[in-house]
This record gives C-alpha cells, sequence and structure tokens, in this order.
C-alpha cells in the first residue's frame, strides 16, 4: 500500500510540472507570436522607410542594417551570459524594452545620426531576445516535445510576420511618414506585450547538474571552442543562413524583379506562398522527422533548396512569361518546404549539445552565427545581380546548398545518436509481479 502511494505521490508531482511548464511554454509562444505580428508591420518597409520616407539616401538605410548585425556582436555574448547567471526571463525582459525604446526610437528618428543611434539600440535588444525565448522553449520542454515546440514557435513567428505585414501593407503610405511612425510604434507595443506576457512566468527549475570534482572551470568561449560538434553546427548554419534567409528578401527579390521581371504584386504573393507552405506544412513535417535522424533532415532541405535554386534559373531563362511566374512562385514554395524541415531539428540539436549551465550561452552562439550569416547574405547577393551576374549568382548559391547536404551527412559523425535524433524510444512490457514500462533504443531511418 505504501508503494502504491508513493508512486502514485510521484505521477502526481510529475503532472503538476509538465503541466505547470506547459502552460508556461503557451505564454512563451503566445508572446512570441504577437513580437513577430509587430515586427511583421516593420520589415518589409525598412529600406524604404530610411532611404525614401526620411530621405536619407540607399547608403544610410544599408548601415542601418549593418548596424543590427553590429549590435549582435555587442549584445548577443552579453545575453548568453546573462541567460546563464540570471535567467532567460530577466533577460528577455530586458531585451524586449531595450527594443520597445529602440522602435520607437526610429519610428520618430529624421536625421541620419539618430536613426542609426535607434538601429543600434532596436538591434541590441532584438539579438538578445533570440536566445532568452530559445532557452525558455528548451526549459519549458522535454526532449520528446522540443522539436514540436520549435517547430509550433517557427509557424507562430512566420504566421504572425505574414498577418503583420499584410495589415502594415494597408496602412504605408511612403507619402506620408506618420503611417510609418505608426507602424514603428505598433512594433514597440507589441515587444511591451511580450515583455509583460513573458515577465510574469514562472519558469521551472532547471535540471541541477551532477555533482563532480572539476579542475579549473573553461570560460564560456573556450568551452564553445572546444565542442567540436557545436563548432561544426555553427558553420552549417552559418552557410544555412547565408544562403537562404539572407537572399530571401535581398538578393532572391533582386534576381526576380531585375532579371526575371516579376512584378511587386506577384513578389508580394511569392512572400505569401512561402509563408502558407510553412504553415500547412510544419506539423506534417514534424511527426515526420520525429522518426528521422536530425542530420538526414537537414541535408533534405538542402536537396529541396537546390531544387528551388533550379527554379530560379529556369525563371530566368524564360522570363516576362506565365512560366518564368510559376517558376518563381515554386522558388518561395520550395524554400517554405526546407524552412519547415529545419525548425525542429536545429534548435533541438543545440539544446542537446550545450551543457545545463552554458544553455544560453549556446543558444546566444547561434543566434550571433545567424545574425551574422544574414546581414552577410544580401550584400552578395544584391552585388552579384546588380553587377549583372545572373548566372554566377544562381551558380554560387547552388553550390552553398550543394555543400549544405554535404556538411549534414558529415555532421553525422560529430554528433551522438541521442543528439541526432538516430534512437527511439518504444514502450515495452515486461512480465513480472509488478509491470513497468521499459526503454528499448531502436535505430532510427
Amino acid at each position: 500500500m505504501t508503494l502504491a502511494l508513493r508512486h502514485q505521490n510521484l505521477w502526481q508531482k510529475k503532472n503538476q510540472q509538465y503541466g505547470t511548464a506547459g502552460g508556461t511554454l503557451r505564454r512563451v509562444q503566445i508572446g512570441n507570436a504577437l513580437s513577430a505580428f509587430g515586427s511583421g508591420f516593420t520589415v518589409p518597409y525598412m529600406f524604404v522607410y530610411v532611404s525614401a520616407v526620411r530621405g536619407l539616401g540607399s547608403m544610410t538605410a544599408w548601415l542601418v542594417f549593418t548596424l543590427f548585425a553590429l549590435a549582435a556582436l555587442v549584445a548577443l555574448p552579453l545575453a548568453g551570459r546573462g541567460i546563464d547567471r540570471y535567467g532567460a526571463r530577466p533577460v528577455l525582459v530586458a531585451g524586449a524594452v531595450t527594443a520597445a525604446a529602440g522602435a520607437l526610437a526610429f519610428g520618430h528618428a529624421s536625421g541620419s545620426g539618430h536613426i542609426l543611434m535607434s538601429a543600434f539600440l532596436f538591434g541590441a535588444g532584438v539579438a538578445a531576445v533570440q536566445p532568452a525565448l530559445a532557452t525558455m522553449i528548451v526549459r519549458c520542454s522535454t526532449r520528446e516535445t522540443r522539436a514540436h515546440a520549435f517547430a509550433l514557435q517557427f509557424t507562430l513567428v512566420n504566421l504572425g510576420m505574414g498577418i503583420g505585414a499584410l495589415i502594415g501593407g494597408q496602412i504605408v503610405d511612403v507619402s506620408r511618414p506618420a503611417s510609418l511612425t505608426l507602424l514603428f510604434t505598433v512594433e514597440a507595443i507589441m515587444f511591451l506585450v511580450l515583455a509583460a506576457v513573458t515577465g510574469t512566468i514562472r519558469m521551472p527549475a532547471a535540471a541541477a547538474a551532477p555533482a563532480v570534482v572539476v579542475a579549473k572551470p573553461k570560460s564560456e568561449l573556450r568551452t564553445l571552442l572546444a565542442d567540436k560538434a557545436m563548432v561544426r553546427i555553427c558553420l552549417l548554419a552559418g552557410l544555412i543562413f547565408f544562403t537562404c534567409y539572407g537572399q530571401f528578401e535581398s538578393g532572391v527579390a533582386a534576381y526576380a524583379t531585375d532579371v526575371v521581371g516579376t512584378s511587386p504584386s506577384v513578389l508580394g504573393l511569392a512572400l505569401g506562398v512561402n509563408t502558407l507552405a510553412i504553415v500547412v506544412l510544419q506539423m506534417i513535417v514534424v511527426r515526420i522527422t520525429a522518426r528521422r535522424r536530425r542530420s538526414t533532415a537537414i541535408a533534405a532541405t538542402g536537396v529541396v533548396w537546390l531544387s528551388a535554386w533550379a527554379a530560379a534559373a529556369v525563371a530566368g531563362l524564360v522570363s516576362g512569361g506565365t512560366v518564368a511566374t510559376a517558376a518563381m512562385l515554386s522558388v518561395y514554395m520550395l524554400f517554405g518546404v526546407g524552412e519547415a524541415l529545419l525548425a525542429p531539428t536545429l534548435g533541438p540539436i543545440i539544446a542537446d549539445l550545450a551543457p545545463a549551465h552554458l544553455l544560453g550561452s549556446y543558444n546566444a552562439a547561434f543566434a550571433l552565427v545567424k545574425q551574422v550569416a544574414i546581414a552577410m547574405g544580401p550584400a552578395a547577393g544584391v552585388l552579384l545581380v546588380g553587377a549583372g551576374l545572373p548566372a554566377e549568382y544562381i551558380v554560387v548559391m547552388a553550390g552553398c546548398t550543394v555543400l549544405i547536404v554535404v556538411l549534414a551527412v558529415r555532421l553525422r559523425t560529430q554528433l551522438t545518436g541521442a543528439q541526432d535524433n538516430a534512437v527511439r524510444r518504444t514502450r515495452v512490457v515486461t512480465t513480472s509481479v509488478e509491470p513497468r514500462l521499459a526503454a528499448e533504443l531502436r535505430p532510427a531511418a
């Protein structure tokens, strides 16, 4: 009787813990979706806001995006260290408030100095929010539910940004600076909502590290650099974000308009197709990848994106017609399929690689690689297309995509079976006086 009561109490405690974590995770996801909704109001219009609405020229507009990357370089190491020492919640709140202040100042700025200072503040806040959110998702999920949690986050972010961009497009008027100011004010409010929603939650306690006697601990940076698997995944992630996300709204858009002759309305439709592909396919892809190696899913992403670049090449060859339009729409759709494959893989790999006490630093390092790669992507894409080298642009990007496949396959040798999702748990009922559940490890496909 005593044994039965002990088991009952144990299950009650677990249910309470998971219920609390589940409620916390839902609040994190809601706050994240709302902040993405606010970002959708402004992201598509930042360049035109600086260069045309404020009349500061394209050079200042490019400096704004450069400052976003520089702000990430400054903020992310501090954010990672802060998460590991003080927790993800205070860093997230501080980052969201900073981003809100930056967005509000950015929307009211007029001169170059004012707008560049606002951009740095804005970029630093956004950069700090990313690893904090990733860490909170890890803390509120288990190894079995983590891929689904990251996939849902990605879906909500895309859906929020898509809806925000759609509504923002109805408000924006380049002849009225006040309309752009309104958009940035909305984004500032959404970041404050994120701070309010996530700043009052109770995070589940982190798993206690085993009590062992160790030598003088290494610094966060030395630990990261000594982790060969982490270095490999960062290099691979950098290539991924450079080749896809860094081209998505710059190089590919320039190629579509200048080479293929795609109209702005069709380009907007293509962005909608990309979002729709992610929203429709994401949860289906999660179930498919749940029984596959993560490295296989990343390699499959490269194959899908290689098809996208092939479709872009076809569009360039038959520019100006219905076939070219269909090809460009398929480019954005295929990018969405690849993004859906990545969402449940990269975040969980980082979570499994990171020591418990350095989870914030690992997430910050991953976010830093992402920011730098995305900042470098537009420069390379627009430079090649703008120089009249569209064929060379497609060849370079296709080559980078092939390299993604190769590095993903080679990553398999650097990850353990658990980190690569190469094993799965199956329930086996054993015959004994008291039935129990046992875990059997089996290779995944």
